[in-house]
């Protein structure tokens, strides 16, 4: 089973983005995915940074896809769509049909969390187009995943979001502006300025979501590392870990020493638990609610 570390979902400066890059290029990761995924507002690396993160980390080593935005909103956004498509060096990561549809025919693809596939069905259309890996959508339940992959189309791999504030929603709105009470076109990139994300609480002040942008996150960090027996069950392929302000490297080494059985999932989890950045849950894969937890060492 492969490692991966998903994109950047957050804004962080230059500075930050040069020194986590830089380490991830000796970390225990297989595959990265580089590029900016929820706004293309956000200018602390530019399409031509991403694409040279990519070729240092490619390197070093690494696989390397280049991931396009799940939401498109302008002619500008499908400019820089083409050109992540024309580079050529560097498999992409489509989030929306638009990235399908200029990706189809032309190479093989990623299908990322967000293109909403919850059948064997679509992930059969998909994979017609050039799919040759898929990342189930996160409320994807495990039983729901097995009858797809029961079906799943031959030469497809299986890329299971594993670790990470889970990707909830988009909007063409921008909730952090709004809560500065500021337009999205002068926002400010205030963002910048919340690097897992800035959590909301209910009114009886529980904590309950995570506004990033235009994105809406979970607050607990979605954990499948005790479920690692049953993935392995399902013949899935690929982990994804979502990275996060500290302890990415420490998190990738942990989950790869659970996933060779250097330690047991259980340790794994007790191992992660300093760098989990709210409490964690994992019910979607079993059924629940996602913010659920559910002992999966008893399923």
């Amino acid at each position: 089973m492969r490692l991966t570390l998903g994109p950047l979902l957050y804004h962080w400066p230059r500075a930050q983005l040069d020194a986590f890059y830089a380490a991830i290029a000796s970390a225990a990761v297989d595959i990265v995915y580089v590029g900016e995924v929820v706004c293309a507002r956000r200018s602390e690396y530019r399409l031509a940074d991403w694409l040279d993160t990519a070729q240092r980390l490619t390197d070093a080593g690494k696989e390397v896809v280049v991931c396009a935005q799940a939401l498109m909103e302008s002619e500008a956004d499908l400019r820089t769509l083409r050109r992540i498509a024309g580079d050529g060096r560097f498999m992409v990561e489509a989030n929306d049909m638009g990235a399908v549809h200029v990706l189809a025919g032309h190479a093989p693809f990623v299908a990322g969390p967000h293109l909403n596939i919850y059948n064997a069905p679509t992930l059969a259309l998909i994979a017609s187009l050039g799919a040759c890996r898929w990342v189930p959508p996160v409320e994807l339940s495990r039983d729901s995943l097995a009858a797809i992959l029961a079906d799943i189309p031959a030469g497809v791999a299986t890329e299971v979001f594993a670790w990470g504030r889970l990707p909830l929603a988009f909007s063409a709105r921008c909730f952090t502006a709004r809560h500065y009470n500021l337009q999205k076109d002068d926002c400010g990139w205030r963002c910048i300025d919340h690097p897992d994300g800035l959590p909301v609480a209910t009114r009886e002040a529980l904590p309950f979501l995570v506004l990033n942008g235009i994105q809406t996150q979970s607050y607990r960090v979605h954990s499948l590392v005790e479920s690692l027996p049953q993935l392995f069950e399902l013949a899935v392929d690929a982990l994804r870990v979502s990275p996060q302000s500290s302890g990415t490297c420490e998190i990738l080494a942990t989950i790869r020493a659970a996933i060779d059985g250097r330690c047991s999932p259980r340790d794994a989890a007790d191992a992660l638990a300093p760098h989990r950045l709210a409490a964690p849950c994992n019910g979607y894969f079993h059924d629940r609610p996602g913010m659920a937890l559910v002992d999966a060492m008893t399923r």
